[in-house]
């Protein structure tokens, strides 16, 4: 039976507020800057493509995960990443593929295969001028943290690999170290984002108006709107006219045939942690044609 989910306001509340409780900074570094930080998008902000794409396609090598799964897991999105909009069928297409992607799955087990499928798979896809930006921030002695609809485990492995602070992701529930098949919470997207950037704040007593956010997609307007600094990376057409109206600063970091491996994932929402997945076939194929 199909399922519809309702967004409330008190849902982006709780997920954003999860994701800053379960946040641990890792790069701890000299903080001249105490009160000031750089909140991250990922999947097309700080990385080609999509980042949950790639885990995926790292478990499907490993045979944990067939391609047949793939395209079913990528199936129930497809049709929302080419129209670029969403609704409550939409997030609750995204959560049940979210959950059922982990569920019974060892937590210490993602973490390691995660790290793998990093170094294999994502390094490579990292935009280094997004990177460089991200620097910046750590060496003017401010906190950098990835905010992201992607599982918390694997947010984190990435921003470990990138010496950032750490990374707020989606919270799935554990139980004696193994997933439940629930979240806690709700999908770290949208409004949700936001949330957690505020809630962060709040705990590490930053101030907001010093802040600085990155992202690629107008579906993160929420969290861009939440600082004092928003800034547009690779963005969406909707984002780069609304940057361009409020003198927001754009980094454009595609060129040639990186603008065409972006530009399908361009559209992803709540639907990032399946979506990816379609865009990833997508590509796929539209390379082997």
């Amino acid at each position: 039976m199909r399922r519809f989910w309702r967004r409330t306001e008190t849902d982006h509340v709780s997920a954003g507020e999860v994701a800053a409780a379960a946040a641990e900074p890792h790069a701890l570094r000299p903080e001249p800057d105490p009160t000031a930080a750089a909140f991250f998008d990922v999947d097309n902000t700080m990385m080609r493509g999509a980042s949950i794409y790639y885990f995926a396609r790292g478990l499907a090598a490993r045979k944990l995960f067939t391609m047949r799964d793939l395209a079913m897991f990528a199936w129930g999105q497809a049709l929302f990443r080419v129209r670029g909009t969403e609704n409550a069928e939409h997030i609750g297409t995204a959560k049940e593929a979210a959950l059922a992607f982990v569920a019974g799955q060892k937590v210490e087990d993602l973490v390691r295969l995660s790290e793998e499928i990093y170094d294999e798979v994502m390094a490579d896809r990292i935009w280094h001028g997004t990177r460089a930006l991200a620097l910046q921030h750590l060496d003017a002695g401010q906190q950098v943290w990835l905010v992201t609809a992607t599982p918390v485990e694997v947010a984190r492995v990435i921003a470990h690999r990138l010496g950032l602070t750490g990374a707020l992701g989606t919270v799935a529930e554990t139980k004696d170290g193994v997933y439940t098949g629930r979240l806690v919470g709700n999908l770290l997207h949208g409004p949700a984002k936001a949330e957690a950037v505020r809630a962060l704040a709040q705990r590490e007593g930053l101030d907001l108006a010093r802040c600085s956010a990155y992202s690629d997609s107008v579906n993160d307007l929420p969290m861009l709107g939440t600082v004092g600094h928003p800034h547009a990376v690779n963005p969406d057409s909707a984002l780069r006219e609304h940057a361009k109206a409020n003198r927001w600063p754009v980094h454009d970091f595609r060129t040639g045939r990186k603008v065409t491996m972006v530009a399908l994932p361009a559209a992803a929402g709540a639907g990032a942690l399946a979506g990816g997945v379609a865009a990833g076939i997508a590509l796929r194929r539209h390379y082997r044609a």
